[in-house]
């Protein structure tokens, strides 16, 4: 009787696919794991700089720089910084996203060609937990931008501290309530799918772009900001999502055109106006506020409560609001959701593992992490010591040692596949990943620990740990798979069994298209091999008999 219930149970939550949409649920499968077919592919250059604009228009992107006034470096040097800083983003997120824009497959599925099929499971696992993090800090740290609130109901901002005492030292209740409401609006958005996101992109970011305008004519100056590897380090998880997001592209030169002048251009912009910002506030209120809403709450208290400073600080912080809520929802929660159902495909859409990655701000406490500046950058920055290595095995896995060529059936079977290599796990990745952060880890510890007598060039290693990572993986892993070399390395299937592919891209990539109409995934299950691929070649796939 039990046996029956957990059955029907499980029946009940196993997720449905559509097979006449060639969509496959299994374990290693779902509606938002196979290749994106053309009708899902919606996203133009547009929408691209709008996705971009609102990961640099948020508190974050402006903060992080304006934690770093002490550093010593002059307004030149700093502004150096920030503009290669930006190219360098622009450049290492386009090289992860130009998987996703010729085979239409996200992170998630793209390791399973460097990791294999179940050693994915580790990136993932990291991301995953990134992911958990950085969702719970956006809503800790955007939910103080709901001074909007207070801007209305000025009561709301001295509402009585009935928190315990082992909370009401790092946050108090007016921030925990403005934490809530911020969590609970945003919820329902999780439910609306990637591909639907575009005109939130455009409005929001248009809204904060001149929002973040109008604070700069409040307060005009210049300021400082760190070095090139924290700002870098502090988006790395917005890097690896390059192929979750760029498989919705139209065509790669929307996304690269969209992309590339959001990134450097927005993201230059934001991180000025806040170095601006910061410097005049430090001459005017004779103190440095790095967080934007405090200084909205400064500039309400020294308009006195009126009118005109109420209304201003109501509709700047809305625009902080609305786009640190958006990119939250894309970035973190909806990228925590794929990762999630590349773990639990059979249970688990982006939809389900959105809202799981969103609950687990409540497990995730983030009030210690943003209390002070320096270990709020620290401990996000922090994380690509960890990525870097993963995106340069990944890069070179993807560019130089296939040439950019994958066998998309294989990476939805097992056993007898080339990515199921040693019981469906890459051993050949694993030392490369290591050797990228292992000798950068002993930075990251003083530099934690606020150690100041450890040798000077264990904090130089640390500060150059993203390219170091990058490099030293990329290498190691180009050199590891050409000793031990596997087979079927840059081949792929010549036909297009998903049906993900435009006349245009199928004739570009050698692949032959197949009628939707009589095509179906259950098939792939019993795809045979004609032959036994040599290195570079390409592979002809029959179906058995009984596919559909």
């Amino acid at each position: 009787m039990a046996s029956a219930r957990l059955r029907a149970v499980k029946q009940k939550l196993g997720l449905k696919g559509d097979e006449s949409q060639h969509e496959q649920t299994d374990s290693w499968s779902n509606r938002d794991l196979i290749p994106l077919p053309p009708a899902r592919r919606t996203w133009g250059a547009f929408h691209y700089f709008g996705y971009w604009a609102i990961s640099s228009l948020n508190v974050s992107n402006w903060q992080t720089p304006n934690t770093y006034l002490t550093v010593g470096l002059s307004v030149g040097q700093s502004m150096a910084v920030i503009i290669i800083s930006r190219a360098l983003i622009a450049l290492f997120s386009t090289a992860v996203a130009w998987c996703g824009l010729t085979w239409h497959i996200g992170f998630t599925i793209q390791n399973r060609f460097t990791w294999g099929m179940r050693g994915s499971y580790f990136p993932l696992l990291q991301r995953i937990l990134l992911n958990f993090i950085w969702t719970a800090v956006q809503c800790k740290s955007s939910a103080k931008c709901l001074v909007c609130v207070t801007a209305i109901w000025p009561s709301f901002a001295t509402i009585e501290n009935t928190l315990p005492s082992s909370m009401s030292t790092i946050t108090t209740t007016y921030q925990f309530v403005g934490f809530i409401v911020f969590w609970t609006v945003s919820l329902p958005f999780l439910f609306i799918r990637p591909e639907k996101f575009k005109l939130p992109f455009q409005v929001v970011s248009i809204y904060c772009g001149v929002g973040m305008m109008c604070m700069n004519k409040w307060n005009v100056s210049w300021l400082m900001m760190s070095g090139i590897n924290q700002m870098i380090g502090g988006i790395a998880a917005g890097i690896t999502n390059g192929s979750d997001f760029s498989r919705y592209a139209k065509s790669p030169k929307h996304y690269v055109t969209g992309s590339i002048a959001s990134v450097w251009a927005v993201g230059t912009f934001v991180s000025f106006v806040g170095l601006v910002t910061t410097s005049a506030c430090q001459k005017i209120y004779g103190e440095i506020y790095w967080n934007p809403p405090d200084l909205l709450m400064v500039m309400m208290d020294s308009g006195k409560g009126s009118s005109k400073a109420r209304v201003g600080v109501f509709f700047l912080s809305a625009g902080f609001a609305l786009t640190a809520m958006f990119e939250k929802i894309c970035g973190n929660a909806v990228a925590g959701g794929i990762d999630l159902a590349g773990l639990f495909p059979r249970y688990i859409d982006i939809r389900r593992g959105a809202v799981i990655t969103f609950i687990a701000c409540w497990v995730v406490q983030p009030w210690q992490l943003i209390n002070r500046a320096a270990t709020f950058i620290t401990v996000l920055s922090s994380f690509s010591v960890f990525l870097a290595p993963l995106i340069g095995a990944m890069c070179c896995d993807f560019f130089i040692l296939p040439r950019r060529k994958i066998q998309l059936s294989n990476l939805y079977r097992t056993h007898d596949t080339s990515y199921w290599y040693w019981h469906g796990f890459n051993p050949r990745v694993l030392p490369a990943w290591l050797a990228g952060w292992v000798p950068t880890v002993g930075g990251l510890i003083v530099t934690v620990r606020g150690t100041t007598d450890a040798p000077r060039p264990l904090y130089q290693l640390y500060y150059m740990a993203f390219f170091f990572g990058f490099f030293t993986s990329a290498l190691l892993f180009y050199i590891t798979m050409r000793i031990f070399p596997v087979g079927g390395m840059g081949a792929y299937d010549d036909v297009d069994y998903y049906a993900a592919f435009t006349a245009k891209e199928a004739q570009k990539l050698s692949v032959v298209q197949l009628d939707q109409s009589n095509a179906s995934l259950e098939g792939v299950e019993h795809i045979e091999p004609l032959q036994v691929q040599e290195k570079g070649q390409k592979t002809g796939y029959i179906v058995a008999d009984g596919a559909h």
